[in-house]
């Protein structure tokens, strides 16, 4: 009993919490049994855990397994989730609080929202029937980096990012003690957003090379084609979340810097509204809020096209998605909050995130006779590096399959998944568990880049399909496997998205499908 109360406080202890109640009083934590007690001074309590100071140091202690007697003794009833998120304003102003009600809602919680200042609010969720504050949350609208720099300190619990975390904010977080930031477990992807090009009506411009908008942006061509005049250049801020994905997304693999000659707003519904009223100008903005502004299809040096689509985002196939992030400490959340980014997950919240603008994360099926523009790629280049008996193999292969929008990538090309892949794993095991996927079966389909041979690539798009199945199996714990039928393949370059004379583009290539089709 000794070993295993204390084994688990000092396991806990590694853990720090967020928004807790804090006493600082002597209690004495009792075991349930009377076996063992110990005394010391509550520094706070979290809805769960007890966490005090005594002569073994700092112990957290379960509360399920503890009796507290003792002056500084919470009232248990009275508790209230209180934790804060701080960041993009994309989060901040619709989609959190939207997601946050909607929970709230099947709880039964009424909400209040109350205004703090110009750039934030706090919502007080209420169990009226018991006539208690169930949590108070605290939503700050600054920026992705802001909202890092308040994980830092202590001032956030949760960051809301607009673009993945960057090297010098993981070692930041990882200097004060929250851990590395980077890791899978250490992020949650809410919603997918895309960056793309607008122009206003009027403007000849309907597609452009990704080269051609990276030369704009940095300011290296300065002139529209033809007699058209001065390009008027419109952006945010600098700091913001999308600003900082443009770079770190687009112009970071041409080498390029984006051009501080422009136009500024506060968010990208004012740089839209700005570019619509302007023939001359342009903007890349979230593809949630291009308003009146007209979309410019990129397309990569080899002519290959990239829209941005629904199906696009899902699959990560448009090269500038642009995922919505909620980053977490590694530390304990309140238990209200650790419920709360579950609920995100759930079927429910992908219709307020569709509602909100954005594109969800729920899972699509797409036929093979809606995958044209991909199948003509694939017969372009057979024939060359790819024999084409390989294409037609695919094709044979896959003909009576449909492929799910859950698709996976490697950082870097190495082993280990983006972020976005990363939640696919758990979300389409979870999807095995609940028997969705039942009598049918799941093909884990490889490509590559075009880099080296065929033979290799064929060999390595094979072995990445494997890893990710292993994965997926793996975290499938209770899923019955007598029930469906995971199975491999890879086909090397044969299915191109994008241009391979890129980074960007190999980084697409590079990734391992999932077909589906009934089992006969």
């Amino acid at each position: 009993m000794i070993k295993h109360l204390f084994g688990a406080a000092v396991f806990a202890a590694t853990l720090c919490f967020g928004a807790e109640q804090s006493v600082a009083q002597d209690v004495t934590l009792t075991s349930r049994d009377g076996s063992i007690q110990v005394s010391g001074a509550l520094t706070s309590f979290d809805g769960e855990f007890y966490r005090i100071e005594t002569e073994y140091g700092q112990l957290v202690l379960d509360g399920q397994g503890v009796v507290c007697s003792g002056p500084g003794c919470p009232d248990l009833e009275a508790y209230v989730a209180e934790f804060t998120l701080s960041g993009d304003p994309k989060l901040g102003r619709l989609l959190i609080p939207a997601l946050l009600e909607s929970y709230a809602d099947r709880r039964g919680l009424a909400v209040t929202r109350i205004v703090e200042g110009a750039d934030a609010f706090r919502l007080i969720l209420r169990d009226e029937n018991a006539g208690r504050d169930v949590a108070r949350i605290e939503v700050r609208q600054n920026s992705t980096a802001e909202g890092f720099a308040d994980l830092v300190t202590g001032e956030a619990d949760i960051t809301m990012a607009a673009r993945p975390v960057r090297g010098d904010e993981v070692a930041l977080g990882q200097t004060a003690g929250l851990g590395d930031l980077s890791e899978p477990g250490r992020s949650r992807v809410v919603a997918l957003d895309a960056v793309i090009p607008v122009v206003a009506l009027g403007n000849p411009v309907t597609s452009m090379q990704v080269e051609d908008l990276g030369a704009i942006l940095s300011g290296a061509v300065t002139e529209w084609p033809g007699e058209q005049g001065s390009v008027v250049l419109h952006g945010l801020e600098n700091g913001t979340g999308p600003r900082q994905a443009v770079q770190d997304g687009l112009l970071a693999s041409l080498g390029l810097t984006l051009s501080e000659d422009m136009r500024r707003h506060n968010s990208d519904a004012e740089v839209a509204d700005a570019v619509a009223q302007d023939v001359n100008a342009l903007a890349v903005v979230g593809l949630s809020e291009r308003g009146n502004a007209l979309p410019v299809t990129l397309r990569g040096g080899c002519g290959i096209p990239l829209p941005a689509t629904r199906h696009s985002l899902k699959t990560g196939d448009y090269p500038f998605t642009a995922p919505l992030f909620l980053y977490l400490p590694e530390r304990r959340l309140p238990l209200f909050a650790r419920e709360f980014l579950r609920y995100l997950r759930s079927p429910a919240a992908q219709l307020v995130i569709r509602r909100a603008g954005f594109v969800d994360q729920s899972r699509e099926e797409i036929g093979i006779a809606n995958q044209g523009l991909r199948l003509a790629n694939a017969i372009g280049i057979a024939g060359g590096d790819v024999p084409l008996n390989q294409v037609q193999g695919l094709l044979a292969d896959l003909g009576d399959a449909r492929r799910l929008t859950t698709t996976f990538r490697f950082e870097g090309g190495q082993s280990r998944l983006e972020p976005q892949s990363a939640g696919n794993v758990i979300s389409l095991a979870r999807d095995l568990e609940s028997g969705l996927y039942d009598d049918q079966e799941l093909i884990f389909v490889g490509f590559s880049d075009g880099e080296g041979g065929w033979e290799v690539n064929k060999r390595l798009s094979q072995t990445r399909a494997e890893a990710v199945r292993e994965a997926v199996r793996t975290a499938a714990l209770t899923a019955d496997p007598s029930r469906l039928r995971l199975s491999v393949a890879g086909y090397g370059e044969a299915l191109p998205i994008a241009c391979d004379d890129t980074d960007w583009g190999k980084r697409v290539n590079r990734r391992v499908e999932v077909w589906v089709r009934d089992l006969r």
